[in-house]
């Protein structure tokens, strides 16, 4: 199980490590999610967004080994991506590489809940 558990928090961390590109500029930005990036503002903000994600994936990944902060990445990644799919369901009219996204983190959820499941079957007597 514990391999298991490790394998789901890899890849949930992989997925958060993909938008980590969009720190190196407009460009990247503009491949990962198809906005026109003229405002300087939003292009500092995106790419805040994409170093945070580098942080997350780094931590979710790290967790796979130090199961102490497995509860921590379970919650913060939980919430992060719980809340962009609120957030893009408020509004359905997104491009179709902000629907990537959305897909990406109910991947990350359903993972993150296998990971959780798992952790809870290891601990029962």
């Amino acid at each position: 199980m514990s391999i298991a558990i490790q394998i789901c928090l890899i890849v949930v961390g992989l997925i958060h490590l993909l938008p980590v590109m969009g720190v190196l500029g407009g460009a990247q930005l503009q491949r990962l999610y198809g906005l026109p990036l003229s405002d300087p503002n939003l292009l500092v903000l995106l790419q805040h967004r994409a170093l945070l994600f580098g942080l997350l994936g780094v931590f979710l990944i790290a967790a796979a080994w130090r199961t102490e902060l497995r509860p921590w990445a379970y919650v913060g990644c939980g919430i992060s991506a719980g809340a962009f799919i609120l957030i893009a369901s408020l509004h359905p009219t997104h491009n179709a590489l902000i629907q990537r996204v959305v897909l990406a983190d109910w991947v990350a959820v359903a993972l993150l809940g296998i990971a959780v499941a798992l952790e809870a079957l290891a601990r029962r007597p």
